[in-house]
């Protein structure tokens, strides 16, 4: 077969490209070509090409090798075809395009009402750390009764937080009425509607004074700079998800303050927000923050006690 050339149309492509091998390589060439960017659940040409592609035809995202040298149908290929060629000319992030993010194997329904789902919570969340034999942040997931997801978005990390915490009830809060729209839809899906609630509405404010076992959050933490200089394909995210003051940290020392209020006494806050641990450290010497280290990060996200945190700093 000749190869193809990267100016063909989907069409062509479709006609030209015949197994979901071709299909991969096909997109690695053309994303490499467009100079993508990445970061909405992959980091380069391949991983997203192969997502694409398996997410595209319904095939298990985790499971290429069965499937490398399939033919396939030419609807198959027209499909995914379009949906490569897309990637390269909206740069629109391919969750977008598929209306899909996976966090921990789990499959959530997104689109651009909301960020894609990018979360080191839920690596942590499904970690030793929660219920583990040896040193963990929370002893006993089944002890736990109230769990809060600020800024819940898609509301995934809400709905792995029910699932870990099999006995909570679960308050998920949003600014963005749009966002809950999509949460809405995602818990609805989860089967998880009687043990999570969502609310409409700035931070702690539209929960009166609740107090919870284990809040959980990943707030906008984008700095100003960084805004100014985002991708086109983090454009097309809800800028208000994202953006958050100068340095970045204006709703993250927002929640610092507030949450005290709403923990119980041996409740603690897990927060992720990015960069900027020196300036939270310098900020808050009294604050003895335990940095929790995913497989992909470290200084992304702490985790503070009650005991630990000051009311009115």
């Amino acid at each position: 077969m000749t190869k193809p050339s990267l100016d063909l149309t989907p069409a062509d492509a479709a006609t030209e490209l015949r197994t979901v091998r071709d299909l991969i390589r096909y997109g690695v060439s053309r994303f490499n070509e467009a100079d993508l960017d990445y970061g909405h659940g992959t980091t380069n040409a391949h991983d997203e090409a192969v997502f694409m592609v398996l997410e595209g035809l319904s095939l298990p995202i985790d499971q290429l090798d069965p499937y490398v040298d399939a033919r396939l149908t030419l609807a198959e290929r027209r499909k995914v075809a379009d949906l490569l060629h897309a990637r390269v000319e909206t740069r629109k992030p391919a969750s977008y395009l598929l209306n899909k993010a996976y966090i921990q194997g789990i499959p959530f329904y997104v689109d651009e009402r909301v960020i894609v789902p990018r979360s080191y919570i839920g690596e942590i969340l499904f970690s030793d750390l929660i219920g583990g034999d040896d040193f963990t942040l929370v002893e006993d997931p089944t002890e736990v009764e109230r769990v809060l997801d600020l800024c819940t978005g898609s509301g995934c990390l809400a709905i792995l937080a029910a699932q870990i915490f099999p006995e909570a009830h679960v308050d998920a809060v949003d600014l963005s009425a749009d966002a809950l729209e999509v949460a809405k839809r995602n818990v609805t899906d989860s089967g998880f509607e009687d043990r999570i609630a969502l609310h409409h509405g700035d931070l702690f404010a539209p929960l009166k004074n609740r107090k919870y076992d284990v809040i959980i959050t990943n707030p906008p933490y984008v700095d100003a700079e960084a805004i100014a200089a985002l991708p086109p394909e983090f454009r097309h995210e809800p800028q208000m998800a994202l953006a958050s003051g100068e340095d970045g940290l204006d709703i993250v020392r927002r929640i610092l303050k507030e949450a005290p209020k709403h923990l119980t006494p041996e409740g603690g806050l897990l927060c992720e927000f990015g960069t900027g641990r020196e300036i939270l450290e310098a900020e808050y010497p009294d604050l003895d923050f335990f940095w929790v280290e995913t497989a992909n990060s470290f200084g992304e996200v702490f985790w503070l006690t009650r005991d630990q945190l000051k009311p009115g700093k």
